[in-house]
């Protein structure tokens, strides 16, 4: 028979390096984005028998990580965000870099609000559906198609301007 932490040891090797992901594009910052992880993992483990009976654990923690994300991005609204990308820190090449720099691509998303950010995170680069998505954030599906459309419209208009905000 397994014990709890073999199955928790499992599931955090499984999931690890998504989180990692969502959480940078969460924050734009990956010295942040392990902290913001390992945050999420802790209150995870804590609450592991709780996860476990969760009709999705993956959404669970997701939503403990963007739940992390937010706390802390209401903690620090008046800290100036990341203006570079650490070279040694850029994880392995995905289809993002060939459509728009990666540093340009995490300053627009950083430039929604935290809801946008999040569903098209969880949308487009969790490529996870609009029901997935709306029990992440706990919300109904038309909220997640109306905060998607706002966010790519945002997107749009930022990525063909010469400029982004800081």
């Amino acid at each position: 028979m397994r014990r709890p932490d073999d199955e928790y040891r499992e599931f955090v090797e499984s999931r690890a390096r998504p989180l990692h992901r969502i959480a940078y594009l969460l924050c734009g910052d990956w010295h942040l984005a392990n902290d913001l992880v390992q945050e999420a993992l802790a209150k995870t483990f804590r609450h592991w028998r709780k996860v476990q009976r969760a009709d999705s654990p993956d959404a669970y923690v997701k939503r403990i990580l963007i739940n992390e994300a937010n706390r802390h991005a209401r903690r620090h609204r008046n800290a100036a965000p990341p203006t570079d990308v650490a070279a040694e820190e850029t994880p392995a090449p995905d289809l993002s870099n060939r459509v728009v720099d990666r540093e340009v691509l995490v300053r627009a998303l950083l430039s929604l609000p935290a809801r946008q950010r999040a569903t098209v995170v969880l949308r487009y680069l969790e490529d996870m559906s609009e029901r997935e998505t709306a029990a992440v954030l706990k919300c109904g599906e038309g909220t997640v198609k109306s905060q998607t459309a706002r966010a790519l419209g945002t997107l749009k208009n930022l990525l063909n301007r010469e400029e982004l905000p800081l």
